[in-house]
Parts: C-alpha cells; structure tokens; sequence
C-alpha cells in the first residue's frame, strides 16, 4: 500500500493545485481532510519535483498574515500529464477490482 500511495500522491498533489492555487501547507491540509495522511517532508520535495518537471509553476506572494507563501498553480503540461493519470487510474482500478471480486476477464 505504501507503494501505491507514493504512485499516487504525485496526482493526488496535482489534483489539490487543480482545484485552485495553493501554497504548501495547505496542501497538505487538504490532502489530509480527505484522508491521504501527508507530512509536510515529503510535499515540498514533490513539489520541487513538480515544479522541476514543468507540471507546475511557483510564485511567492506576500500575505497579510506574516511570512510570504510559495503558491503554485498546474501548467498545462501538468493538466495534461493529471487527465493522463485519471484515463490510467480508473482502468487500473477496474481491473484490480475485478480480479479482487473474482470476475472474469
């Protein structure tokens, strides 16, 4: 399960940026609400990974709560490689499901 959840958390981070731009922590708010348990170690390395591949974009701003904030938003090349994963994510899904339930082929 950890495997898969690694696999997955890339998407799952994309999805979050989809939505809406984000910074960071909450990010990880957000992925922790709906249950994807998430450190804050392990997102801003993806997101650096993210941003290094062209999946997403970084703009610090300032905020009137104190420290500036890193906020990213989903390129294009992002939106595409996140509708990838959907397409693949859902028939990975059907099939493990199906083998799970014991169905035919």
């Amino acid at each position: 399960m950890i495997q898969i959840k690694k696999g997955a958390l890339e998407f799952c981070v994309l999805a979050v940026i989809a939505w809406e731009e984000r910074y960071g922590y909450e990010i990880v708010k957000v992925l922790n609400e709906h249950g994807l348990t998430t450190p804050e170690g392990t997102i801003y390395p993806l997101l650096a990974r993210l941003k290094k591949e062209g999946l997403v974009t970084a703009t610090w701003r300032e905020t009137a709560q104190g420290n500036p904030r890193k906020y990213y938003r989903v390129t294009d090349k992002g939106k595409t490689a996140l509708d990838e994963f959907k397409r693949s994510w859902s028939e990975f899904t059907e099939t493990v499901n199906s083998i799970l339930k014991g169905g035919p082929a």
